[in-house]
């Protein structure tokens, strides 16, 4: 039911609703009084089904934070430390860039603290403002001050332990165990492709075979099979445990958005890569194994666990670079992500053991060792190889060197895509291959479907969106060339600048929206000035960086060849970004009308309370149609998908100017 709700709520917001103002997020004070002179001041978010609260700190470029700012009256209040927040939850958006952030934020509720101290004990409120910005899965309405009074004369008696820090909902829950079932699948399928590898398949019938001689009845047998695949799956746990309780819980989260980590973890997946296209083998010191193996020898339950470890440290040198991409993928989301993940790792491993030691019969029916073994692990090797420049990426889009732009991170990936289909038509032989006279209908199969992927990526060079992986590659700002390999820029905008203004060059205030070319302005004064000067319409676009619908309609609706001739030719663009943080000028500062004693300090703010007091609505996308005495020609519209729909209230409000 929650689900139809969180759905709803998203539908009415990417349709709009013609005049509503969006709310989603209340704010409630209390004071809990901790001794004399001291307080807690308590701020409740309550946040409406289906939206999103974000932290105080955020990573950067993604949203603003989350702000509290307090009058200490003079001096006459003193903070004691910053203000808590709750644990909150990490979640995955990519509201603010093409390539997508973890974000610290909150559902449902959220409890902020801060500790303060009366230095004149006769204040008896405290006055204090808060800066937040509330989202949906899809879209981002602009940033709100609300104004919090805090009255210390109704303060209540501190408990021992308080009743903050519980923000966590049962609709954060069900997110998080979502999450987590999703990192126990893929690593669940990673546990069966490691299953695969000739480090590990050719031990399948070593390990029946050591289980038959020491069983004395199929009964005893079938509860070896158990203890053995149990301890498997310990063994691997233990290593997920180890792993979130050296770094924290959220710690390797952190990491995964820092410059140097991404470098060092590009070099680590290379060397992974390289050692399963056959270069070398990483393993563990064979002392190790030798070690284990004769406590395997012991018998009993003892000998059973290291049986296990000993499977686990001879197949290090394939499920290692498994295992270590799976524990960083996974410590991303933070909390106990790394158990989850060797949970289900181990499991995919553990469960073939223990059912072949249990029904040794059942071995007939496996295929046998040989060269596709190998080639499982040359192409995870390929696979490896790829990933490990997503990580590069990370780092030069962090530094903004321009280094791997998302031409060169494509021709990478068609190089490494391209080789694989040639290794698997048998045309590029690699050490360790076994020699073939034929391929086989799996390995022909497979070879057409990473051709086919190659195929599909050349495109993207000429600036084809790619779609099935727009996750990997650099966003398509981040480009040689931004309107694609080959485009002469030069003539397209020579046209524009001759059918735009009587000079050959925009007019003043006015830029070029790529890839089309669409004139528009981001300054309502000038591009109403430029619209009269002209004698067309004006159609305001209330947009924003973060808006996904704006994007859609930018990039789905606005192309279509008879739209794309109306906003060229036929109306005066304004698009106004209600989120833009650049501060206004000194000049421009001014009181705004719907937080009275607050001031506009933000360009953003400006155009947001335009669109909230003139036409009543706050959020985005949202498209007016006026004249040049800024009367509606028509009613203004919100996201709408359907370009002939969009065409249609175009054209009447065009006709309705020309009466």
């Amino acid at each position: 039911m929650k689900n139809l709700f969180a759905f709803l709520l998203l539908f009415t917001i990417s349709f709009g609703v013609k005049g509503q103002i969006f709310n989603p997020i209340k704010w409630k004070t209390k004071v809990e009084k901790t001794s004399e002179s001291k307080y807690k001041l308590k701020a409740e978010a309550i946040i409406e089904q289906g939206w999103t609260l974000y932290s105080q700190e955020v990573p950067q470029g993604g949203p603003i934070p989350t702000t509290f700012t307090y009058d200490d009256e003079g001096g006459k209040i003193k903070l004691l430390g910053n203000t808590s927040e709750p644990k909150g939850k990490l979640k995955f958006t990519k509201l603010f860039n093409e390539e997508g952030m973890s974000i610290k934020s909150f559902a449902i509720k959220a409890v902020f603290e801060q500790d303060i101290e009366l230095v004149d004990s006769q204040i008896k409120k405290v006055n204090a403002f808060v800066e937040f910005i509330a989202c949906t899965d899809e879209q981002c309405l602009p940033p709100k001050e609300v104004d919090l009074v805090f009255d210390l004369e109704k303060a209540t008696v501190a408990t021992k332990k308080g009743e903050a820090k519980k923000a966590a909902t049962k609709d954060g829950k069900a997110k998080e165990k979502k999450g987590l079932i999703s990192i126990f699948i893929i690593a669940f399928l990673s546990g069966f492709a490691a299953l695969l590898t000739p480090c590990v398949f050719p031990m399948i019938p070593m390990t029946v075979s050591f289980f038959t001689k020491q069983s004395k009845s199929k009964s005893k047998g079938i509860r070896n099979a158990i203890i053995y695949g149990l301890s498997i799956i310990a063994i691997y746990v233990l290593l997920g445990y180890v792993v979130t309780g050296i770094f924290g819980a959220d710690a390797l989260n952190a990491l995964s958005t820092n410059v140097w980590f991404n470098i060092a973890f590009f070099l680590i997946l290379i060397i992974f890569a390289v050692s399963f296209l056959g270069a070398f083998e990483i393993t563990l010191p064979s002392s190790w194994a030798t070690k284990v193996d004769s406590q395997a020898d012991r018998g009993g339950l003892i000998g059973i666990f290291f049986m296990a470890l000993a499977l686990a440290i001879v197949s290090f040198s394939c499920t290692g670079p498994i295992v270590g991409t799976l524990l960083v993928e996974a410590a991303t989301k933070g909390g106990i992500a790394p158990v989850v993940g060797m949970l289900g790792f181990s499991s995919a491993i553990a469960l073939p053991f223990a059912l072949f030691a249990a029904f040794p019969g059942w071995l007939n029916s496996l295929p046998k060792s040989g060269g596709w073994l190998n080639t499982v692990k040359v192409v995870l090797g390929f696979l490896e190889l790829a990933l490990a420049f997503k990580f590069l990426s990370n780092a030069d889009l962090v530094l903004q060197l321009h280094l791997l732009e998302r031409e060169v991170f494509i021709a990478i990936w068609i190089a490494i895509f391209g080789a694989l289909a040639f290794y698997l038509f048998g045309k590029i032989q690699l050490p360790h291959d076994s020699p073939q006279s034929h391929i086989s209908v799996g390995r022909l199969s497979l070879g057409l479907i990473a051709l086919s992927f190659t195929i599909y990526m050349i495109p993207g060079l000429w600036g084809a969106p790619l779609n099935l992986i727009s996750a990997f590659p650099p966003p398509q700002h981040y480009s040689e060339s931004p309107y694609g390999v080959g485009f002469t820029k030069q003539a397209t905008v020579s046209v524009a600048n001759q059918q735009n203004d009587d000079h050959g060059g925009l007019p003043e205030g006015a830029h070029l929206m790529p890839p089309h070319d669409i004139m528009a302005f981001h300054d309502y004064d000038k591009g109403l000035a430029y619209a009269k000067k002209v004698g067309k319409p004006v159609m305001i676009d209330f947009t924003g960086h973060a808006c996904v619908n704006c994007r859609k309609m930018e990039q789905n609706v606005w192309v279509k060849p008879k739209v794309l001739d109306v906003l060229k030719n036929k109306v005066v663009l304004i698009s106004l970004y209600v989120d833009d943080k650049r501060p206004l000028e000194e000049n421009e500062v001014v009181d705004s009308k719907l937080n009275p004693g607050k001031k506009l300090k933000y360009i953003g703010q400006k155009w947001s309370e335009l669109q909230t007091i003139k036409y009543k609505a706050n959020s985005q996308p949202f498209y007016v149609l006026m004249a040049h005495d800024e009367s509606n020609l028509i009613d203004p519209v919100a996201y709408t998908p359907d370009a002939d729909e969009y065409f249609n209230w175009l054209e009447k409000g065009i006709a309705n100017y020309k009466k």
